[in-house]
């Protein structure tokens, strides 16, 4: 019989909590999205509220929780990933509403090899060969995967234009990720407190858009009819808030308790299951060309991941020179892990400074 310790059990309900709360998140937008596709940006400015409220709520319940005072100054330096990050969610819940739930992966695939480009761009250094191997399979994996197929009728094809807001939100979402190292300074290096300004900016941004995009309008309208979409569109919207603040939750939760590894073979497994459950919901069309596609992709994202595992492990302790601590009066050994000082990054992972 096997003997299942605490620590076990706590990795597997963590990785279980992330798991759910991602699918749930995807397949309620979807939902949504596919009985009021007229209201994508009213509806991404609800969830990001709740998001807003629900941080205020925890705040309020512990002590752990600390939420930022407002400051101009401040607000004015997070104006670039703010921005940033609410044109990637814009674009990225414009990509899902006009493709199937099995096929928003493969439409987003290239998030990683541009995350690597633009990482690149900014340190002005040149990734591992081992690293471009990575991005050069989840590279191929995406155009396997919108490549045209006989077997795919014209209908059930993604628009060129779903393909390219697939690809802008993978774009901005890689910028993103290297603008927050360089915000996090700002919110004293509390990730809670960047994602409270990141929440609260990008709704703010958007509220205008919302009004110009005559979507207030359009809801007026729907409560004119008594149209039964609207009530959908409401508990969506409370849904997928909730979801999308516990799936923040669960995926700082997912790194810090068991590893990036770990984590990223858990996001695989997620990928593959939201691939079936796509399949049975909604009925999507899954061919030999995106299910090859989807595998490439995870392939190259898991060895993307084991390299980086490998290139953060620590270097073998060097004997210390007897001679040179007698010549200088003190030890030249490498500094250990131990005294090298940590940050975090955006994702919650352990990084050296």
């Amino acid at each position: 019989m096997i003997s299942l310790n605490s620590n076990t059990l706590k990795v597997a309900g963590v990785v279980t909590f992330y798991m759910s709360a991602a699918l749930v998140m995807v397949f309620v937008n979807k939902a949504v999205l596919d009985k009021a596709p007229e209201l994508p940006l009213l509806f991404l400015f609800n969830q990001l509220l709740i998001a807003v409220v629900l941080l205020r709520v925890a705040a309020a319940s512990s002590k752990h929780v600390e939420i930022p005072r407002y400051d101009l100054s401040v607000a004015k330096k997070l104006v670039p990933v703010v921005t940033v990050n609410i044109v990637g969610l814009v674009f990225n819940t414009l990509c899902l509403r006009g493709v199937e739930a099995s096929f928003f992966q493969i439409a987003r695939g290239m998030q990683l090899p541009l995350t690597i480009f633009i990482s690149s761009l900014n340190t002005r250094s040149t990734p591992s060969p081992r690293t471009v191997g990575a991005a050069i399979i989840v590279t191929l994996g995406f155009f396997l995967g919108v490549a045209p197929s006989s077997s795919i009728p014209i209908t059930a094809s993604p628009s060129i234009l779903s393909l390219f807001y697939g690809l802008l939100s993978s774009l901005f979402i890689a910028i993103h990720a290297v603008l927050i190292k360089s915000s996090l300074p700002h919110c004293n290096n509390s990730t809670i407190k960047l994602a409270w300004w990141t929440n609260a900016g990008s709704a703010v941004l958007l509220l205008p858009f919302i009004v110009l995009n005559g979507e207030l309008r359009l809801v007026y309208e729907m409560i004119q009819r008594g149209n039964h979409e609207l009530h959908i569109f409401g508990w969506g919207s409370l849904v997928t808030g909730v979801f999308g603040f516990l799936l923040c939750v669960a995926g700082l939760l997912s790194i810090k308790v068991t590893s990036p590894v770990t984590h990223m073979f858990s996001s695989a497994a997620r990928s593959v299951i939201q691939t079936l459950l796509g399949v049975l919901i909604f009925h999507d069309l899954l061919t030999i060309n995106r299910g090859a596609s989807i595998f490439v992709i995870l392939c190259g994202t898991m060895y993307f991941t084991w390299v980086k595992s490998l290139e953060q492990q620590p270097q073998p302790r060097q004997p210390v020179d007897l001679e040179s601590v007698g010549r200088t009066g003190r030890n030249t050994e490498p500094k250990t892990d131990l005294d090298v000082v940590w940050e975090v990054d955006s994702e919650g992972n352990e990084i050296k400074k």
